[in-house]
């Protein structure tokens, strides 16, 4: 049963028209998703987000129900369970022992069949140099699964956070980044350069996805996720173009729809941003993800899978692109097992 915080999302979803599910036996790898229990907190982006409780049974209940063939999840970084003490550097371990604990409950199949969390990414402080090299090797001893960090970088790209990335390298980790201002794109694309033996992991098609922008700065995004295209050590998610962003919320958000989009008005909304990428990138560079549960605010699980589908048929992908946006860039840049 849904947490009562939770009511108001839950409410509006329920409006939906449910679907019939596209392809149904399509093995899927949700490539991000998070897991927290935000009630209490006082900081955004946090405070604001509608879905406050999203943990084992949360999610769980969105795969069993979906009628989707979601076989793994990768958790995605989110400041959940942080240590309450301890040195600072070494707080963030905390998400990671909390995720391994989910993995295990999942394990057990006593949730379904679906694998959750058999790839996780939480945070360090590249800022740290190479002192950042204890907080990874505890994340790793945290968890079999712990495959890399989400963090922001510096826009001088300073020697101190270089050394702090080159960790990553040494350690065979991966970085995942995501920032709403898509100028940011060809720094990061230098970053991968840098770092050719670092998977580097493009989030959210790249940056805020706004349907209403303006032809100059849909030319500014399309340059950026050229940028970092041209690097051969990237891969780009492609998902979260339907989420709030800040104060910014879009046209099929619960607070401006009257009642949730089907996943026709989503391809006919975004359809443009998710082609590019996917052209850009190749579809062996490409992964869908749900970004749950910040998407859920927009579209339940059940239409944003079929929203997928839909698009990899409406672009044409042949059986092998499907296999790997549905699953197989996922199961590569985060060394899971493929389905």
């Amino acid at each position: 049963m849904s947490d009562s915080s939770n009511r108001d999302i839950d409410t509006w979803l329920a409006q939906e028209q449910a679907e019939p599910i596209l392809e149904p036996d399509r093995p899927v790898i949700d490539a991000h998703h998070h897991l927290w229990d935000i009630r209490g907190a006082e900081v955004e982006p946090l405070r604001s987000f509608r879905q406050k409780v999203y943990l084992c049974e949360e999610i769980t209940n969105d795969i069993n129900t979906c009628g989707h063939n979601v076989v793994q999840t990768v958790f995605a970084q989110c400041g959940a369970f942080y240590r309450a003490d301890g040195p600072e550097e070494m707080r963030p371990v905390g998400e990671t022992e909390f995720v391994h604990g989910i993995a295990a409950m999942s394990r057990s199949g006593v949730y379904g069949a679906s694998r959750l969390c058999t790839g996780i990414f939480s945070t360090a402080d590249l800022r740290l140099g190479e002192n950042v090299k204890p907080v990874l090797e505890a994340h790793m001893q945290a968890s079999e699964y712990f495959r890399g960090i989400r963090s922001m970088f510096p826009g001088d790209l300073n020697d101190t956070f270089l050394a702090g990335f080159a960790q990553l390298q040494s350690l065979n980790l991966s970085f995942d980044n995501w920032s709403p201002d898509y100028r940011r794109l060809p720094t990061l694309a230098e970053l991968a350069n840098r770092f050719p033996g670092v998977t580097v992991i493009v989030n959210h098609l790249g940056g805020q996805i706004d349907p209403q922008a303006s032809d100059e700065e849909i030319a500014v995004w399309k340059a950026g996720i050229d940028a970092v295209a041209a690097c051969s050590n990237t891969v780009i998610k492609l998902g979260g173009a339907q989420m709030r962003v800040g104060d910014w919320e879009p046209p099929y958000h619960m607070h401006v729809a009257e009642q949730p989009f089907s996943s026709d008005d989503f391809v006919a909304t975004l359809l443009p941003w998710y082609e590019y990428a996917l052209q850009a990138f190749g579809p062996d560079r490409c992964m869908f993800e749900s970004n749950f549960p910040v998407d859920r605010e927009c579209i339940s699980y059940r239409t944003l899978w079929n929203l997928f589908k839909k698009i990899a048929n409406q672009l044409g992908l042949n059986e092998a692109e499907k296999t790997a946006v549905f699953s197989g860039t996922a199961a590569r840049a985060y060394r899971l097992t493929p389905p």
